[in-house]
């Protein structure tokens, strides 16, 4: 059988962090597999980050990244820089992850080009197309368009059958994050002296950046945090602030220059996996968060008022806080307060995976191809 020639394709920091380890999978198998990575640099600088931590040099860089783009114009650019992609490279699949816009533009370009789309992490849903906006009807779109779907939980699948996505093409592979995050922790120790934390008192790691909590949500988010630091004196609260201007002007004005309070630049993954470990227990709107922290043990509360990824809800590693001020104090309150619920959250199974999806995408695409190969 001739190499099977796989076309990754990546823009933001959270999908490179994810297919990163499914990359490295297929330099593995240099007999069996051509890897071909393409970015298309929807984040630039966070992007780079992720590719110098795991040493990947991409093919194809796309470096669509412009001031103040919209989404009319990266689902655009990527919709035609793909095709000329496409031509060049000849893949005999093109592999897409997840929700952003990079992947649904990439998913319609192979498509149009007929070239067998893989989505990598298949199957999520909130079932309200504006909730997340626009990663619903994005990932909803990459689903409808793919060949093959790499779904990382029960639920996923289940939700891939309820759209009528054909049976024998779902897998269930757990999810690759959890395969880069080990591997990051394990090899990646970082320094965090620089943030000036102090040892005795416990932190709470705090993200927040989804287009949704733009506005008063993120201003309720900062207000809660305000509260919980007055009435807990052995708390400090660490938040790496994004570079978008509807997150930053709000945080910096009214979580700026206040005392056991670090606003810090955007970390690199590495760092960040660090933080996560040394935190006490973490509240966040990402998605990726939600899948990676139960499997260092924290507890996570989600600032949003729905997720995509109930499972974690359902296993009790995550609780949804939303954005209410009131409600995310009082969350946050029960954990620092009661020990046994504390205990019951951080030592709840992590239902996205045991670190080998990557292996098993990779073995999935082989043994696909050999099959289509002896019909």
């Amino acid at each position: 059988m001739s190499k099977i020639r796989v076309l990754t394709v990546f823009g933001t920091r959270p999908e490179a962090i994810k297919m990163a380890p499914l990359v490295k999978e297929f330099e593995k198998q240099p007999d069996v597999f051509k890897s071909v990575v393409c970015v298309t640099a929807q984040h630039r600088q966070m992007l780079d980050q992720v590719l110098k931590l795991f040493e990947i040099k991409p093919d194809f860089d796309l470096n669509i990244m412009k001031p103040n783009q919209d989404l009319w114009k990266v689902t655009a650019e990527v919709l035609l820089l793909m095709k000329d992609v496409i031509e060049e490279s000849k893949p005999d699949i093109v592999l897409v992850h997840g929700d952003t816009t990079t992947s649904m533009a990439a998913a319609l370009s192979a498509f149009y080009s007929r070239v067998p789309v893989g989505h990598v992490e298949a199957g999520l849903r909130t079932f309200n197309k504006f909730y997340p906006f626009p990663e619903e009807i994005n990932r909803v779109f990459a689903d409808a368009v793919s060949s093959y779907h790499f779904a990382p939980t029960d639920t996923s699948v289940d939700n891939l059958k309820k759209s009528s996505i054909p049976h024998e093409h779902i897998y269930k592979t757990g999810n690759t994050v959890i395969d880069a995050l080990l591997h990051t922790v394990e090899n990646n120790k970082a320094d965090l002296s620089y943030i000036g934390l102090k040892p005795e008192l416990k932190t709470i790691l705090l993200t927040s950046h989804r287009r949704e909590n733009f506005g008063e949500p993120i201003r309720n988010i900062c207000r809660a945090v305000l509260e919980l630091v007055e009435k807990n004196k052995d708390i400090q609260v660490v938040y790496p602030v994004h570079l978008n201007p509807n997150i930053q002007e709000p945080v910096h004005e009214l979580l700026g220059n206040k005392e056991r309070i670090h606003l810090i630049e955007p970390m690199e993954y590495a760092p960040f996996c660090t933080l996560m470990k040394d935190s006490y227990l973490i509240m966040t709107d990402s998605g990726g968060v939600q899948e990676e922290a139960p499997s260092l043990g924290k507890p996570v509360l989600v600032l949003r008022t729905t997720t995509e990824r109930p499972e974690a809800v359902q296993y009790g590693t995550v609780k949804l806080a939303g954005t209410d001020t009131q409600n995310i104090v009082n969350e946050v309150q029960t954990l620092l307060d009661n020990e046994e619920e504390y205990k019951k959250m951080s030592a709840a199974v992590n239902p996205y995976g045991d670190g080998l999806a990557s292996r098993r995408i990779a073995d999935i695409i082989k043994k696909e191809f050999e099959n289509n190969l002896s019909k």
